[in-house]
Parts: C-alpha cells; sequence; structure tokens
C-alpha cells in the first residue's frame, strides 16, 4: 500500500495514523493529538496549538523541551557518529558521573529502556541470590515485561499475595514467581517474607510509587527486612533517579537500596537507561569475575549510545547547579498549592498527592496512601484531563510532570485554565 505524507495537516496525520497504527497510536497517551514541537515547558502540535506541557515525553525532558545546552553536545556527538557496538568515552564518563551520584551504584550497566534495566535488575537480584521470587507492590510499574506486569493497574482486587497479569500473552507460570504486597504496608510484606523466605530473591519497590509518597518508616522497614533476610532491595528509580533530588530517591529519603534503576533523565530525552548497584552484586555481569554459571547475559546494540550519553551528562551538568532543584520544588509547589484551595473552594472533594516535581490530583475524600486508595473517581479525572487538554495543559493520565524550565508565567497560566475547568466540573456535576 502506497501512503502520501507530503503537506499533511493534523487531522490528516490522525487519520494516517488509523490506518497505520494499532488503536491510531504509538501506544503511549490515547488521544488524538499530534505533537510537532517543543520548547522549554511548552509543546504545539501540528495545527499549531500551544500547550503547557506536564508530560514531558512520560518524564524525560526534566531540564525541558529543546534544551539549547543539550541540543549543542548531542549535535556536536553526532557529527562524529552515532553508535558503534562498543566502548565509548561518554557512555563510561557518564556511568562515573552516576556512580558519584547515586549512594547505592558502585558500577553502572547500561541499556535503552526503563523496562530493560526492571527486567535485568529482576534477573540480576536472582543470579546474586540463587532464588526466584520476587515480591513487588500492587500499583508499581516496573516495565512491560512479562514480570513487570504483574498487578500494575488491575482492573480488579486479588487477595495478596497473589498477582493479577496487567496483559494478554502473558504465561501463567508467572504468576508463581512474583508476590505482591500493598505499598505502605509493612506489616503485610514482613507475613509474606516469613511465609516465602527460602524462594524469595529480593523486594523491588518504587521508593515514591507513582504518586503516593512512602509513610514514615516505611522505607527504613523494607531495608531492614532486606538485611536480615538476605534480599536484595532494588528501588526502581526510572522515574525518581534524578528528579526528587541530584542523588534520586535515595538520596530524598535517606535509605540506600542494594541495586537500584535509573532511565528517563539521565538519557536527556534519548533511548537510555541503566542499572547500578553494589560491585558484589553487579558482578554477575562479568563472566570474568563469577564464573559461567553465575553469569547473566545482557547485551544490546544500542546500550550506553554515545548520543543519548552526552545527552545525559549535559543534562546531569544543568541539574547539578546551585539552584536547580529549589527552583524545580518551588514551581511545582505552587501548582499543589494552587490546585488544592481551587478544589476547596469548589468543595470538590479530592486530593493532591505527590510531591512537587510529580504529583497527581485524586478525586476521592480518602487518605491516599496504596494503589486502591490511589484509584478515586476516574471518570471525574478523565473529564478534568480533558477539558485542561481543551484548555491549553497537557499532561497524561496519571500524572503532573513538572520540569525546571516551567516559569511562573506557565503556573499561572495553569492555575486559570484549572479554576475554569474545575468551574465546568462543578456545572455538570450539579445539572
Amino acid at each position: 500500500m502506497t501512503v502520501e505524507t507530503e503537506s499533511m495537516d493534523g487531522q490528516q496525520v490522525v487519520e494516517l495514523a488509523r490506518r497505520v497504527l494499532p488503536g491510531g497510536s504509538t501506544g503511549n497517551v490515547s488521544h488524538e493529538l499530534v505533537i510537532a514541537e517543543g520548547r522549554g515547558g511548552r509543546v504545539w502540535d501540528m495545527d499549531g496549538k500551544e500547550y503547557v506541557d506536564f508530560l514531558l515525553g512520560s518524564g524525560p525532558m526534566l531540564v525541558g523541551h529543546a534544551h539549547p545546552e543539550v541540543l549543542a553536545a548531542v549535535q556536536d556527538r553526532v557529527a562524529k557518529g552515532t553508535t558503534f557496538f562498543a566502548n565509548n568515552e561518554d557512555a563510561i564518563r557518564l556511568a562515573a558521573d552516576i556512580v558519584d551520584a547515586v549512594a547505592c551504584a558502585d558500577q553502572v550497566r547500561f541499556v535503552c529502556t526503563g523496562s530493560e534495566a526492571d527486567f535485568y535488575a529482576m534477573r540480576l537480584a536472582r543470579a546474586y541470590t540463587g532464588r526466584d521470587k520476587i515480591l513487588k507492590f500492587e500499583g508499581g510499574y516496573h516495565g512491560m515485561s512479562d514480570y513487570g506486569l504483574m498487578s500494575t493497574s488491575p482492573s480488579r482486587s486479588s487477595n495478596y499475595p497473589r498477582p493479577i497479569a496487567d496483559s494478554a500473552g502473558i504465561p501463567k507460570s508467572i504468576e508463581d514467581e512474583m508476590l505482591i504486597a500493598p505499598y505502605n504496608d509493612l506489616e503485610t510484606v514482613a507475613g509474606l517474607i516469613r511465609e516465602h523466605r527460602d524462594d524469595l530473591a529480593g523486594i523491588m519497590v518504587e521508593a515514591f510509587q507513582r504518586i503516593i509518597p512512602p509513610q514514615p518508616g516505611f522505607l527504613e522497614g523494607l531495608r531492614e527486612l532486606a538485611s536480615d533476610n538476605d534480599l536484595v532491595l532494588i528501588f526502581d528509580e526510572v522515574v525518581t533517579g534524578f528528579r526528587l533530588a541530584y542523588g534520586g530517591a535515595q538520596a530524598f529519603y535517606g535509605v540506600t537500596p542494594d541495586v537500584c534503576t535509573m532511565g528517563k533523565s539521565i538519557g536527556g530525552g534519548f533511548p537510555l537507561a541503566a542499572i547500578g548497584g553494589r560491585a558484589e552484586i553487579m558482578a554477575h555481569f562479568d563472566k570474568g569475575a563469577v564464573g559461567e554459571d553465575a553469569f547473566l547475559t545482557q547485551i544490546g546494540t544500542l546500550s550506553g549510545n554515545p548520543v543519548a550519553a552526552v545527552a545525559g551528562r549535559k543534562t546531569l551538568e544543568i541539574l547539578k547547579r546551585p539552584g536547580t532543584y529549589e527552583n524545580l520544588f518551588r514551581t511545582g509547589q505552587a501548582l499543589m498549592d494552587g490546585f488544592a484551595a481551587i478544589l476547596d473552594d469548589a468543595g470538590i472533594p479530592a486530593r493532591v498527592s505527590g510531591t512537587p516535581p510529580k504529583f497527581e490530583i485524586v478525586f476521592t475524600d480518602q487518605e491516599v496512601v496504596d494503589y486502591r486508595s490511589s484509584m478515586g473517581d476516574q471518570e471525574m479525572a478523565s473529564r478534568c484531563n480533558a477539558l485542561l487538554r481543551e484548555r491549553g495543559v497537557l499532561k497524561g493520565e496519571i500524572c503532573f510532570y513538572v520540569s525546571c524550565a516551567h516559569t511562573e508565567e506557565d503556573v499561572q497560566f495553569t492555575l486559570d485554565a484549572f479554576a475554569d475547568t474545575v468551574a465546568e466540573l462543578s456545572r455538570s456535576d450539579a445539572a
């Protein structure tokens, strides 16, 4: 089939997408929106409509779109070649930057996606302990592998620790290798460890789970339980790495895991992710160190790609500058406080849950402490997101990502759009 693609407007591209892409999309956001350009904290669609962008490519654009310093570094690198399937200086230097910044990382292994990083982290825990099962938390997102897609967004509740597969095509046998616990519930975790200790390799957790902060003592309790039972504690920092603090969630919360995964920010908008951990655990990537039987095979054509590495290095350099995180948190806090005040004035039951760099509005009158309490009124949330999009505010279905490039003008524009959105929601509910 020949497809004419020259001189197409936004609607024509949407129609083309319906023909050539399953569901008419690349599999990410579901709404029919085709982004043409991004600069700073804003993006434009193909028809020229401008949005304040809190989607940020699902998080990677922490320093904003098309940052001039990142672009200059990338353009210089591209002119020298784009990939080699061999060591390159930029990837080695990025690994050194990460080791310097991240408490648990004695060494780093690069991959291309967060899904890969999470998959290999679980395999690493199994290789190190010689045991098979992984404990994860309901609602925790750990990528697209068969193991990761267990009770990430279950449509029905199951009895803990039995998982529910999130996708067709996953073998039933995978369910036997994953244990599910409620986030922020140390008592249940401790009970599962006692019951499955001989088969359990590790605990995998988003230290800040999607939009749910850990309650006081929760991460410390996981650290203690993992140490006491010879388990590998894995922090999934694909989202939180370099977002909550320069050293990630483990620096922000003051709890050091054995292994962590990183992505999004460390690639500066290019495909790059990593596993970092204690040297004795990371040694399983080195056949010469552990021997044939304990060796964990990992090969990726574009792993440690030099273009992604220079973008990541420049992004980390920008993040490390004085005042960067203070400004990021100030921007996010202004949005969170403004949203809460608007909702309170309107008398709409809702919670603004999360931390200033990443949060969400949950339409509920309950405290948000775990996956089930974070669901809220999904229909109201969907209506709110659609109304915001109409008013020039773009976000994903699950959260607001805040960037270092968002300005006071962006904040005020967003709060005005939200106030108008809430007014329309209130009128609709009253009708």
